[in-house]
């Protein structure tokens, strides 16, 4: 992967979960009643962030997307990131079992 790509190239996978986060945050400004420049001016970010968030475009940094949430009143939903880890429990309950 060359210098010019690096953070560019995503897994379609990932893509597609950044597009849903980005739509369900535009769905939730809308529902407030809220422009693209009200969650710009609370999140103190400019209008353009606001669209690539709700876009979701992989160059913005997490510290905005908690911003724009926090602006939203839904900070909280934060602590749900990787809270489901059944992978990691699997994983555990598997090295449990062999102790």
């Amino acid at each position: 992967m060359g210098k010019n790509t690096f953070g560019k190239v995503m897994p379609r996978a990932l893509t597609q979960q950044l597009q849903l986060m980005g739509e369900q945050i535009m769905l939730a400004r809308k529902r407030r009643h809220l422009s693209m420049q009200d969650i710009a001016d609370r999140a103190t970010v400019t209008r353009l962030t606001i669209s690539k968030v709700e876009h979701g475009d992989p160059t913005v940094s997490m510290g905005i997307y908690a911003r724009v949430l926090f602006a939203l009143n839904l900070e909280k939903d934060i602590s749900l990131l990787a809270a489901d880890d059944a992978l990691g429990r699997q994983l555990q309950d598997a090295e449990l079992l062999r102790k």
